[in-house]
């Protein structure tokens, strides 16, 4: 089953909402952005969400001691760093980690060869943001990327075009925020809903 993380949430509401229609994940940012989120309000929305669901803390070139105390303070499950982290800042978060890597061409692959992660994330590249920003990028670079490991695809995702992407990368996961918005880090109930629905009815034909 491919893994669904929804992210960029600020609500209670869309957070549950998500973890009821089925996503695998969910994910609060602490970085700058629209949907930027404080640790107290985060860890109110995680003491009420089922335990199953795996809560993301989203970070971008964010001091290593802060990450930690804000992923124990909230009850976080991973850590995903979406900046411009050093090898050494890595090895010094002895955490479980998702690493970004932001694509403006395949270039990123010898990337991620050298870097080895366990699992990481494919953004969009943009200029001017770190991401969220609704962009997609070549699929066909995520699908060699899904033979390094385990490759979650982000950047311009939405239900429209998640069963394409899904066909050509087959990732082991999906990472949707605007896609599935009304308005930045406000979720639409029906988009997300049908979001969640194309990705587990491909694994239903796939599988």
């Amino acid at each position: 089953m491919t893994k669904i993380k929804i992210c960029g949430l600020t609500n209670l509401r869309d957070a549950r909402l998500a973890s009821e229609l089925g996503a695998d994940a969910v994910g609060f940012v602490f970085a700058e952005s629209p949907r930027k989120v404080s640790p107290e309000v985060v860890q109110k929305m995680i003491e009420s969400l089922p335990p199953f669901i795996t809560k993301v803390g989203v970070f971008a070139d964010e001091r290593a001691d802060i990450v930690k105390r804000i992923y124990h303070f909230c009850g976080l499950n991973v850590v995903q760093l979406h900046g411009n982290e050093s090898e050494a800042y890595v090895s010094s978060l002895p955490l479980p980690l998702i690493r970004t890597y932001r694509v403006r061409d395949d270039t990123v692959l010898d990337r991620i060869r050298n870097d080895k992660p366990a699992y990481f994330l494919l953004e969009t590249y943009d200029e001017t943001s770190l991401g969220g920003t609704g962009k997609r990028f070549d699929w066909d670079i995520g699908a060699r990327a899904a033979r390094l490991g385990n490759v979650i695809l982000a950047g311009g995702l939405r239900a429209s075009n998640v069963r394409e992407a899904l066909e050509t990368a087959g990732p082991y996961g999906v990472d949707v925020s605007s896609g599935v918005e009304g308005r930045p880090g406000k979720k639409d109930p029906a988009k997300l809903r049908e979001f969640i629905q194309e990705v587990r009815e491909w694994d239903s034909r796939t599988n």
